[in-house]
């Protein structure tokens, strides 16, 4: 088959679930799977790299990583295997059931007593998509400071990466989303969001000679 390539793209091989096919390093790895025929590839989302759908194992040599495949250009020589769907949360709870700090924290290591044995092995950083200092966050998490956490986690797309690279099974991004749900129930929203939130009011009220002003 052959490529057809941007101005500034180059025909390369690579395999993906396996099969061999030839794409332009300019196109995503989606759009190279698409391009190549590869079958059953169905976990596709948003090709915006924020439903966290596309998740792939990528091999490059003997280095192997992790990565969304909407969010990755193609490279030669590259493997790529695309990761089947993340899998049901094993962390069950009701938000509304929580009462106060003391009851969170003890909650929180019963739900998820397994973040207390957080090797630090940097596994579930070097596997977010989004740079999130993931370690730092369970960390806050686990010490009950949740506001902080869901700060740390507030870029998360929920892609669960970090739940594959960790080997002692904590689900940092469960963790995160805990820490987020906590600091919503109890209205303690965090600065970033606040200034969203209001950079978003002042757009809505902005009157139009506002806006001409602005240009």
């Amino acid at each position: 088959m052959s490529i057809t390539t941007h101005e500034k793209g180059r025909p390369a091989a690579l395999t993906v679930n396996g099969l061999a096919i030839e794409a332009s390093t300019d196109m995503t790895l989606v759009e190279a799977a698409w391009h190549g025929g590869v079958p059953r590839i169905t976990n596709i989302g948003c090709m915006e790299g924020v439903c966290g759908s596309c998740r792939v194992m990528l091999r490059r040599g003997k280095e192997v990583s992790v990565g969304l495949a909407c969010q990755t250009f193609v490279e030669d020589g590259i493997e790529v295997v695309f990761m089947p769907p993340a899998s049901v949360p094993q962390h069950h709870y009701d938000i509304g059931d929580l009462k106060d700090g003391w009851d969170i924290h003890a909650r929180f290591h019963k739900i998820f007593h397994e973040a207390a044995r957080c090797r630090h092995c940097h596994g579930c950083v070097a596997a977010c998509p989004k740079g999130i200092k993931v370690e730092d966050g369970v960390a806050q998490a686990a010490a009950g400071r949740y506001r902080e956490a869901g700060e740390t986690f507030f870029e998360c797309i929920m892609c669960e990466l970090c739940d594959a690279a960790c080997p002692e099974l904590i689900a940092p991004a469960h963790v995160g989303l805990f820490s987020r749900r906590v600091t919503a129930h109890f209205h303690l929203r965090p600065p970033n969001l606040i200034h969203r939130l209001e950079e978003l009011r002042q757009a809505r009220t902005a009157t139009p000679q506002d806006k001409k002003d602005d240009e």
